[in-house]
């Protein structure tokens, strides 16, 4: 695999260096997030896609996340992009050259579970048994910690929460406020967040996606199929009011978002396929446009801005 120059360590990039503006106030974070899967893993086409068939289908993950990675060190400026990349030990156990990719460039490598399943179908023991091996061969892989977590389609339990913190994450990333997805879990006893980061009675760390709130509900703004859905001009005014409120906005994509040419599951359903399908072929300019429109951003990983905020609290 060609290795591009690495961007600068992600710790030499701290955000008590960073300058604040007039009136002493820290600049917004932008938390730009990726769940590395492929086009094959998504949970739309699960009944269309048997686990035991991942191994036949076309790996298209590499070249995607390359090409995110190479675009990301395109954008920014003197502003370098850096992002947390939550992959799969699936992909990781058979790409571990990517893993090694995201994290030469300066990003964090964190944990996406092992084979997506949704946590509502893991037992206990088979729930602790994918968080532990997911970590272990991130780590196997990297020689060093791993300390994030995001469940597959944010299926956040309270029992999650108990076993992370058993199986030592420093941090979860699974929490969605946007209550239309079924598949999204939740969480009663979730503490406001201050900067996008919010201290749970375990002593485990929640860093929620950001969506809006519109008149006391929730409109899912956090990235996904609502972010190729949403006019670009939209979005980022969208981005830029949470981050005004809130200090940072939250964000996330897949890198099967940005290839137009993936595979297609004719058989699945019109609503599950106008999901997937929608504005692929769009997604990494539009991308392209939200980054370069974020003036005053920080663009930070999700471990970079939890210790900045817990350093400061």
């Amino acid at each position: 695999m060609h290795r591009a120059e690495p961007l600068a360590r992600a710790d030499e990039h701290q955000h008590g260096g960073l300058a604040q503006d007039a009136v002493g106030q820290e600049p917004p974070v932008f938390l730009l997030t990726v769940d590395v899967e492929d086009w094959f893993q998504v949970e739309n086409f699960k009944p269309w896609i048997p686990f035991d068939s991942w191994g036949s289908r076309e790996l298209r993950v590499v070249d995607n996340t390359l090409r995110l990675l190479d675009s990301l060190e395109t954008l920014g400026g003197d502003r370098p992009v850096r992002a947390t990349f939550f992959i799969l030990g699936w992909v990781a156990a058979r790409c571990p050259e990517l893993v090694r990719e995201m994290d030469a460039r300066g990003h964090e490598v964190a944990s996406h579970g092992y084979n997506h399943r949704l946590v509502p179908t893991c037992s206990d023991t088979e729930l602790a048994e994918d968080l532990v091996s997911s970590r272990h061969c991130l780590e196997d892989i990297l020689g060093k910690p791993v300390a994030g977590y995001r469940a597959p389609s944010f299926s956040i339990e309270p029992r999650l929460i108990r076993l992370l913190a058993e199986c030592e994450y420093r941090y979860d990333a699974s929490y969605n406020s946007f209550s239309g997805n079924a598949r999204y879990g939740s969480f009663d006893d979730m503490p406001p967040a201050d900067r996008g980061v919010a201290l749970l009675s375990n002593g485990l760390y929640e860093l929620p996606v950001s969506n809006l709130t519109v008149a006391g509900r929730k409109v899912p703004w956090g990235g996904g199929g609502f972010f190729r859905l949403i006019p670009k001009h939209l979005y980022a005014a969208g981005v830029k009011s949470e981050a005004a409120r809130d200090g940072v906005f939250h964000f996330y994509l897949h890198p099967w978002e940005i290839d137009p040419g993936q595979p297609r599951v004719r058989q699945a359903s019109a609503m599950f396929k106008f999901r997937h399908y929608l504005n692929l072929g769009h997604c990494l300019a539009k991308l392209t446009y939200l980054l370069d429109h974020l003036d005053g951003f920080v663009f930070s990983t999700c471990s970079e801005h939890l210790s900045h905020v817990t350093e400061k609290a």
